[in-house]
């Protein structure tokens, strides 16, 4: 991979907002700084609307959270976004995602250990990303599970981290360190 194609901003380049609120964000990752964060950042005005606008499907969604690092780390996975996953990875920890799901993420919604729910959401997210779309019968198995809202909230979680992946692998970005 070559270097990042946009470096991270510094407190003058993203204000003095978005450099704090990147540093927590880093101390509850477990990381520096996100570095997604930081380069976003340096346009203010669009970086502002798109954190409110994540923010309403992770951390403030209305699909439990669990399920929702399963969806994002499974968009990650079929991405082969390092960034996202490794980040999601240490998030889904705090909640609930073990070990073991991690790597069941990696086989897909096939894989022995999935609730019912948890199978059929995976499924919609490979069919999104595969085909773009969800047929009539994966539809009706994810109402089985998702009352509208939810099924909405669902469609977009997975179109986001798409648009992520695509543009976390245009800037090159490499995951963020340790602290």
């Amino acid at each position: 991979m070559s270097a990042p194609r946009i470096a991270p901003g510094r407190r003058r380049d993203v204000g003095l907002a978005t450099w704090l609120l990147s540093r927590a964000a880093g101390r509850v990752a477990g990381t520096r700084p996100p570095a997604l964060f930081l380069v976003l950042g340096r346009h203010r005005r669009l970086f502002r609307g798109w954190l409110r606008f994540a923010g309403r499907l992770m951390p403030r969604g209305t699909l439990p959270r669990r399920e929702t690092e399963l969806v994002i780390l499974r968009v990650a996975h079929l991405r082969d976004c390092r960034y996202e996953f490794e980040h999601h990875r240490r998030l889904g920890r705090r909640a609930g995602v073990t070990p073991a799901d991690v790597e069941r993420v990696a086989r897909g919604p096939g894989a022995a250990g999935w609730t019912d729910r948890e199978r059929t959401l995976l499924a919609a997210v490979d069919a999104l990303h595969h085909d773009r779309d969800l047929d009539d019968a994966g539809w009706r198995e994810l109402r089985t599970h998702l009352d509208e809202k939810a099924a909405i909230e669902l469609l977009l979680l997975a179109g986001h981290y798409e648009m992520l992946a695509t543009a976390i692998a245009a800037l090159r970005l490499r995951p963020d360190p340790p602290r």
